[in-house]
């Protein structure tokens, strides 16, 4: 499928669908414009949100011919909070659209709306060994229970970072994956003045 124009964005287009994740379930194209990345997630991700805070590009996204099922767009700014589900997406692109606001801010507010993800094949391997770890447990002890009402928020962190940050607040600490979606930190806290 080859595109209906050519620019400096759309250049890069190849690049942005070659970091979608295999398995990608939601997609967020921040900035989307008419919508021409959206339409070409589409076939990387379950659903797509485009996002763009110009009513004039929202319109003319929505009204291309040809807007898969699995699209959506919403005229909003992604960086006003409350506009966007934060860690519900699994893949963001924002192409030609962070140097339009302050940078930090920007950047934090993408990375707040990116679900948290397994990075490497050891925690993609602990975390499928855990499904079946998972039912085993809940069927000998009757079902998986809980309080009543306790919260519950998902990580922002993935697996890496929180180990890099461990180490680095925790020197000498020992971090340990566990099957069931945990992880377990040992750490003796150095005595003061030496032994």
């Amino acid at each position: 499928m080859s595109d209906p124009y050519w620019n400096h964005n759309v250049h890069h287009h190849p690049a942005v669908l070659a970091a979608v994740p295999d398995g990608c379930r939601t997609a967020l194209d921040a900035g989307c414009g008419d919508g021409l990345l959206a339409r070409k997630l589409a076939g990387r991700s379950v659903s797509v949100t485009g996002v763009d805070r110009s009513p004039e590009m929202i319109e003319l996204a929505r009204g291309h011919a040809h807007v898969p099922d699995n699209v959506t767009y919403l005229e909003a700014d992604y960086l006003a909070d409350g506009a966007l589900p934060e860690d519900a997406y699994d893949f963001v692109s924002a192409v030609a659209v962070v140097h339009h606001a302050p940078f930090e801010e920007a950047v934090t507010r993408l990375a707040r709306l990116t679900a948290p993800a397994n990075r490497t094949p050891l925690d993609w391997l602990i975390s499928a060994c855990g499904v079946p770890a998972s039912l085993l447990h809940a069927r000998r002890r009757g079902g998986k229970r809980g309080p009543v009402g306790m919260p519950m928020e998902d990580a922002y962190m993935s697996w890496r970072q929180i180990r890099r940050a461990v180490h680095r607040l925790l020197p000498g600490c020992a971090y340990r994956r566990t099957l069931l979606w945990r992880y377990v930190v040992v750490w003796d806290r150095p005595r003061e003045g030496g032994p």
